[in-house]
């Protein structure tokens, strides 16, 4: 296997009839989605709307009240799930006394991650200058794509990211949605829990739309557009990704 491409999974995960309650207050009910191989898929909502604890179900790290992860008719254990998942929380700070070459070595080592990316992925998000620096020194948006850099040196064929895009500036945001789509080309399958609609447009294949706890819609943005009674723009210039993020930001209001 080339070492730069995920081990592709075949058969579309789904989630199915997930649901978590804190205190007795419904955090997640029902939810029940898809996941593609290969795909960008960004679940969309505000805040309070569930991603971050839908994020922390689906990658075992928190037990849900009810539902399973199934890979074709086959329910996923948490040995497999640990195998086919990786989660990449939002404002996580690791080894704060470790230079960021060090973090990037060592998940290489202890994850059995992609050595070949390693260069390739310093040089796209821009860590060269970091690379002897201490994690802990980092400012937001540094932190955030060492993180980024660190998530997709993982095994994992699926990669789930809490807020990709947060804390960076523009150039750094065109950056990570360049890098992401790359490794997506390659077959990695990224789940992103994203609140930047206009970026959210550029970025993902397909969406889910989160709302308090509940999937109020899923599908690429021709699909939820329809749905929504509204009529979509196609185009590659930039004045049709425009209308685009702006077509999103509608059918967001419009079905949650």
């Amino acid at each position: 296997m080339n070492p730069t491409q995920p081990s592709l999974f075949l058969s579309p995960l789904r989630v199915v009839g997930l649901s978590k309650s804190y205190g007795g207050r419904p955090a997640l009910e029902d939810v029940t989605f898809s996941i593609r191989p290969g795909e960008v898929l960004g679940v969309i909502g505000p805040n309070g709307a569930g991603k971050t604890t839908l994020f922390e179900c689906v990658a075992g790290l928190l037990p849900a009240a009810a539902g399973v992860l199934l890979q074709g008719d086959h329910v996923v254990d948490e040995r497999a799930r640990a195998a086919l998942v990786f989660y990449l929380p939002d404002a996580i700070a690791p080894w704060p006394a470790q230079p960021l070459g060090w973090a990037l070595d060592f998940t290489i080592g202890f994850f059995g991650g992609r050595a070949a990316l390693r260069d390739e992925l310093v040089r796209a998000l821009g860590l060269e200058p970091l690379l002897t620096a201490r994690l802990g020194t980092f400012s937001k948006g540094e932190r955030k794509r060492a993180l980024l850099a660190i998530g997709l040196l993982t095994p994992q064929p699926v990669l789930l990211v809490d807020e990709p895009l947060d804390g960076l500036d523009l150039r750094q945001s065109r950056d990570v949605v360049e890098t992401l789509r790359s490794q997506a080309a390659r077959g990695r399958t990224l789940v992103l829990s994203i609140h930047q609609i206009a970026e959210a447009a550029r970025l993902c294949d397909r969406f889910v739309l989160l709302g308090a706890g509940r999937v109020r819609a899923e599908g690429t943005l021709a699909e939820l557009t329809a749905r929504a009674g509204r009529g979509s723009r196609a185009g590659g210039d930039l004045r049709a990704r425009h209308a685009e993020a702006a077509d999103l930001e509608e059918v967001f209001l419009a079905l949650t």
